[in-house]
């Protein structure tokens, strides 16, 4: 089974103390206090059976840090599993959709992380538009966190993913991604807008696989709009995995879930090619 985790966090320097202290009562196998390397998630991938690893870059200072696009770009280039997506700031970039353009031609990464409820904007503004218009004119998914954080200088009011719905109206060739489908408050307009729009998909990092029937009791008949992906190094990989296909749900279903959405977005052939 192709199994591909949508959200993976890597760092150059320590992130701020409460994202540490939240990480270690949660993954105390990684050290991080040392710069992570690519083979600290290859061995978890390993572990748990995992093929690719989407990896992001953090521009929010003000919230967990900053872990630059050249970083993340030189990371996954040791290895063909790990897929590097961007991000970008539109409260810090003088030139957004310029900066993303030089991301993916330049340095090769394959789609766009961001964090409005991290960097303080509605996702459905006018001002961040020419950075949606870019993401569809260079053909790359852009993965939205959705949903409350528990960290500090979080603003919850960015999170709510109906913002959403006027992206998907007004951009119906961009693939948008939800991250944690809307954990915690809005988990009924994260299923909406999936069920309604063909370019918007669901992803479950951050929540627990064995309340996803609770939180979605029709994630069968969901199937084909949902991504797996874990928040590593917040998790245990492995057991993330095992609890999904441990789903009453049909084969079919999860490996949907598990990796074939996400290997069409990603442009994956039989799990080998880009």
């Amino acid at each position: 089974m192709l199994i591909i985790d949508f959200h993976m966090h890597v760092y150059e320097e320590p992130w701020k103390g409460w994202v540490v202290d939240f990480l270690k009562s949660i993954n105390p196998s990684v050290d991080y206090t040392k710069p992570v390397k690519p083979e600290h998630l290859l061995r978890d991938m390993d572990k748990a059976g995992v093929k690719y690893g989407v990896v992001f870059a953090e521009s929010t200072p003000q919230v967990t840090g900053i872990v630059s696009n050249e970083f993340v770009s030189r990371f996954c280039s040791e290895t063909e599993r790990l897929i590097p997506f961007a991000s970008v700031n539109p409260n810090l970039s003088p030139d957004a959709a310029g900066e993303l353009e030089y991301c993916v031609k330049e340095l090769g990464m394959r789609g766009l992380k961001l964090l409005p409820s991290y960097m303080y904007f509605y996702p459905n503004e006018r001002r961040v538009y020419p950075l949606y218009e870019m993401a569809e004119k260079l053909k790359i998914p852009v993965i939205f966190h959705t949903g409350t954080s528990v960290f500090k200088k979080v603003r919850q009011k960015f999170a709510d993913p109906l913002y959403l719905d006027d992206v998907a109206v007004d951009f119906p060739e961009l693939t948008i991604i939800m991250a944690h489908s809307g954990r915690g408050l809005w988990y009924n307009a994260a299923e909406m807008l999936a069920r309604i729009h063909e370019n918007v998909y669901m992803e479950i990092s951050g929540l627990p696989p064995k309340k996803l029937m609770s939180y979605f009791p029709n994630l069968e008949k969901l199937s084909d709009k949902v991504i797996f992906g874990s928040d590593w190094p917040g998790c245990r990989l492995d057991r993330l995995v095992s609890d999904i296909k441990s789903l009453p749900l049909s084969e079919e279903a999860i490996e949907k879930i598990l990796g074939r959405n996400a290997a069409e977005i990603l442009g994956l052939k039989n799990g080998k090619d880009f």
